[in-house]
């Protein structure tokens, strides 16, 4: 299991895992949805947290707004709600007990094979 806030690249690193064999979901943590309860019955070794530079958020962020033809300040990209989000997801990352790995300027590939080895360890 995936967890963090969005532009983390949860999804692109799920699927490399899912070409690996690896059976993967991930969920993008915003302070005002829930995680559902079956997250709390996960055991913790099987849950990675990513995070990342809250400016490289901010970078990604701002570019993607841009490519979608969207205001480029938009609350999504502005430092203040991604610090925010950063804060929640760390919170609910301690709660879990999870390794939390930071993805800034990390390959996928680099990412991934990080999460192999701590799950198979």
């Amino acid at each position: 299991m995936l967890i963090g806030v969005s532009r983390t690249s949860k999804t692109p690193l799920s699927i490399f895992l899912a070409h690996k064999g690896y059976k993967v979901a991930n969920l993008p943590l915003m302070p005002e949805v829930k995680v559902p309860p079956e997250l709390r019955q996960i055991p913790k070794h099987r849950i990675f947290g990513l995070t990342m530079n809250p400016d490289s958020i901010v970078k990604v962020r701002t570019e993607r707004l841009k490519s979608l033809g969207l205001a480029e300040n938009a609350r999504y990209a502005s430092m203040q709600r991604v610090l925010e989000e950063l804060e929640y997801a760390e919170n609910l990352m301690k709660s879990l007990g999870c390794t939390v790995l930071d993805v800034t300027n990390r390959a996928i590939e680099e990412t991934a094979g990080m999460i192999i080895d701590i799950y198979q360890n």
